[in-house]
């Protein structure tokens, strides 16, 4: 059967991505999409999309969802307390990988291989240092669609707008175009990894400002050179 996995399932392209190619490997066995959500909000951690769309992601896939429920803004120190307190159970299952949609951010990788080794557990990084224009392109090129639900401060323009050919070159030179210093984050609604598409209308736009990050999973609250304001867009999505 494969090495037993968790994939970390952020509900975006990246992730999207990064299944397509794991489902394709009949080394991975994948036996949950595991996601951080936001308790209070019930929307999942950073991207603030709904837990009813990430619900209906995961059954449209197929691999059971565990929900990792958080505080809004947790502290590094309580953030790798619950994390942990996953992993062992993870690993009392027989569960030995965990499977990350990351691509170049040395840091964050070294986190979490870090705190995977305390856990007994190895990290998997489907699309490391792939081009991310590549990627982007690959990702469309599949048939997968993807709507922007939160950008940085700077970016508000491009929040709650599908992933296009012509977006991409709309964004400013100094933006990854897969958003993987943390400019923006997606909702992966189409693609071969669903069993059809996820129907969704876009609500209200709104700007909320945040603090420096407190976890692992912040890696988007950088803020550009450009700009001093500390915050970002998002963009309501629901499900229709």
């Amino acid at each position: 059967m494969g090495r037993k996995c968790i994939f970390n399932w952020s509900g975006g392209k990246d992730s999207a991505l990064a299944l397509y190619h794991c489902l394709r490997d009949p080394d991975i066995d994948i036996k949950y999409l595991v996601t951080t959500v936001n308790d209070a909000a019930n929307r999942i951690s950073m991207h603030g999309v709904r837990e009813e769309l990430l619900l209906l992601q995961a059954e449209r896939i197929g691999i059971p969802l565990y929900q990792i429920r958080l505080p809004e803004m947790p502290g590094m120190k309580e953030y790798d307390e619950a994390m942990r307190f996953h992993m062992d159970k993870f690993r009392a299952e027989g569960i030995t990988h965990a499977i990350f949609g990351d691509i170049f951010l040395e840091d964050l990788k070294l986190y979490r291989d870090n705190r995977l080794a305390e856990a007994g557990m190895t990290g998997i990084y489907p699309l490391w240092k792939r081009d991310s224009h590549e990627l982007i392109n690959e990702f469309l090129a599949l048939g997968f669609g993807t709507v922007i639900a939160c950008t940085q401060a700077w970016l508000g323009e491009f929040v709650g707008k599908e992933i296009s050919p012509e977006l991409i070159n709309a964004l400013p030179p100094e933006v990854d175009v897969c958003g993987e210093n943390g400019e923006f984050h997606t909702f992966a609604f189409k693609g071969p990894i669903f069993s059809s598409p996820i129907l969704y209308q876009t609500g209200e736009k709104v700007f909320k400002k945040y603090a420096a990050p407190k976890t692992a999973d912040d890696t988007c609250n950088s803020s550009s050179p450009s700009t001093t304001i500390s915050g970002f867009w998002y963009c309501d999505l629901m499900a229709v």
